[in-house]
């Protein structure tokens, strides 16, 4: 579920993500645009936003295709793996970290797979095999980290609004916090405040 006072988490939620229906519904046409009847037949594949997702998943109504961006065989894998700091994040999503971790939480952990099958066997059948988006993710961030800071520090005013462009909404948090953290110091080395001596600290201590 989503933080009720988290804008970035619920717009995350409302990311949409490959589906395919397990059973027959009536009343539901309207998540299929390629029927005017109001319904959907089993098999049917369609894109609905991830909280609802979850709880269809949750319900073993809908099997999850992995989007596109975080498959294994995927081209952003071999990009990230190429050359991470270039690779436009954004276009894949703007929350792309935050919804592949919501993903990967829906995995069970492979302990669970060892000391129960029957719940192994039942996420296979749901459509989610691949374990390896969390690991993904954190090669991902780790290997933009750096760069993200470095060019929040060093990059111009006139190249600024292209670079962001490639970001995700968390990577550009970052950057922001990097510019706000250089631009402190600066002020701080120009003749901003000081450290001062706390008062407790310069009082002299009583003989007893």
């Amino acid at each position: 579920m989503a933080n009720y006072y988290d804008i970035g988490d619920i717009l995350a939620e409302e990311e949409l993500v490959p589906t395919v229906f397990q059973y027959g519904a009536n009343g539901v046409g309207l998540f299929d645009s390629s029927d005017d009847a109001d319904k959907v037949e089993a098999g049917s594949r369609a894109e609905l936003p991830f909280w609802l997702v979850r709880e269809l998943y949750l319900r073993q109504l809908v099997s999850i295709r992995v989007p596109p961006c975080f498959d294994r065989e995927s081209k952003t894998r071999e990009e990230i793996a190429a050359d991470a700091a270039h690779v436009d994040l954004r276009s894949r999503s703007p929350y792309f970290y935050e919804l592949g971790c919501k993903i990967a939480l829906l995995l069970p952990p492979l302990k669970c797979c060892v000391y129960c099958p029957k719940l192994c066997h039942l996420h296979t059948l749901l459509g989610i095999r691949d374990r390896t988006i969390g690991p993904f993710l954190l090669v991902a961030f780790q290997t933009r980290y750096r760069d993200v800071l470095v060019k929040a520090h060093a990059l111009t005013l006139t190249m600024t609004p292209k670079y962001l462009t490639l970001l995700t909404n968390e990577e550009i948090k970052l950057y922001e916090a990097g510019q706000s953290s250089i631009a402190a110091f600066k002020k701080w080395r120009m003749g901003g405040p000081r450290f001062q001596v706390a008062p407790v600290l310069g009082r002299k201590r009583k003989l007893t």
